[in-house]
């Protein structure tokens, strides 16, 4: 599966989020870091979802970027 995630500036560090998984956050202290987390994470929550006998969501969301007049 592949899962869109949002990652966002958090002061010091950074912090993600996945927008088809509920609750299913990571926190790093850089770009990289924030991302292999969130990928474990995600590795986790699907997991825990499986072992609950939960149905997995499916990957839906979209990401994309528009431009605006400054």
């Amino acid at each position: 599966m592949r899962y869109a995630i949002v990652i966002e500036t958090a002061g010091d560090n950074f912090s993600a989020y996945v927008p088809d998984l509920p609750g299913c956050v990571a926190t790093g202290e850089t770009l990289e870091d924030t991302e292999e987390r969130i990928r474990e994470a995600i590795q986790v929550h699907l997991d825990g979802l499986r072992a609950d006998s939960l149905p997995v969501p499916p990957a839906s969301s979209r990401v994309d970027y528009v431009e605006v007049a400054a």
